[in-house]
């Protein structure tokens, strides 16, 4: 279903809320507090902010993984229900698919890479067994792997090896959306920029729209042509990359981005008034 609004993913009033502690000191917190914003087809949007800020919980609401209270999705011109069908959920995974920063967390550490992939392949096309192995070893191809590697398990890959079989298996649903979560953090500097190189060209020859969840903005300097800043479950700031690092109309985001560790240049201590503006 096409989009006329040229979105692939239009939130509105998003709403999530977790209660915490043990009884008697139960408490709540509001992870998403009234989030809006759309993601236009074939962009890349970042989404920064500290622990805790509530980027990880709307990748999660977006996904499937976690049920807003509140609000409403559209994605890819469907609107997403509170309480989907089967068909619903296999139609939203088709649509949409999560890269998470741990590969373990979405690898079985007794099925081979192969095998993963092939599970995704079996669970949203009709192949047959060689076209679902040939599928395979194009989509390890793609992500920069062998065809061998689909025998290996993930206790016989490197880190960097196991985050491209996890590109890979969410490539084989074939989505319109990739949502990164710290795609890239548990990697090593060296291997990260690769990861980060490999999914530009997958960007660039897919015509994927990305969601990247990240803290690091150097990060985002390198992938996004749009920033979201969230603190507390808000969304505080929104604008181009260079815009908002550069020249950042929040003090929360410009306590973020002096913060952040550059060559050559060491953070100034934060005053007592950038901490009293931060929390305004």
């Amino acid at each position: 279903m096409s989009d006329t609004t040229g979105n692939v993913i239009e939130i509105s009033a998003l709403c999530k809320e977790f209660t915490t502690g043990q009884r008697g000191r139960r408490r709540t917190v509001r992870a998403l507090d009234d989030v809006s914003l759309s993601v236009a087809d074939g962009s890349c949007l970042a989404v920064v902010g500290e622990s805790g800020s509530g980027k990880t919980t709307l990748a999660r609401v977006l996904v499937g993984l976690e049920r807003a209270d509140a609000g409403h999705v559209v994605l890819a011109g469907r609107p997403v229900a509170q309480r989907p069908r089967r068909a619903e959920r296999r139609a939203r995974a088709r649509d949409i698919q999560m890269v998470f920063q741990d590969p373990n967390g979405s690898l079985n550490r007794r099925r081979t890479a192969g095998s993963a992939i092939g599970e995704v392949l079996a669970a949203h096309h009709r192949l047959s067994g060689a076209e679902a192995r040939r599928r395979v070893d194009d989509l390890l191809d793609q992500v920069g792997l062998s065809p061998a590697h689909a025998r290996a398990l993930p206790g016989e890959l490197s880190g960097g090896q196991k985050q491209r079989i996890a590109i890979a298996r969410a490539l084989a649903a074939e989505p319109r959306v990739l949502v990164l979560d710290e795609a890239v953090a548990a990697l090593d500097v060296s291997v990260q920029a690769q990861v980060l190189n490999l999914l530009a060209e997958i960007r660039q020859a897919r015509r994927l729209t990305y969601l990247f969840i990240t803290h690091d903005l150097s990060v985002v300097r390198q992938v996004s042509e749009e920033v979201v800043v969230m603190r507390q479950g808000r969304i505080v700031e929104r604008g181009s990359t260079a815009q908002v690092l550069d020249d950042p109309g929040h003090p929360y985001t410009r306590l973020l981005r002096d913060s952040a560790p550059r060559p050559g240049w060491r953070p100034r201590r934060a005053t007592g008034t950038d901490t009293a503006e931060a929390q305004a």
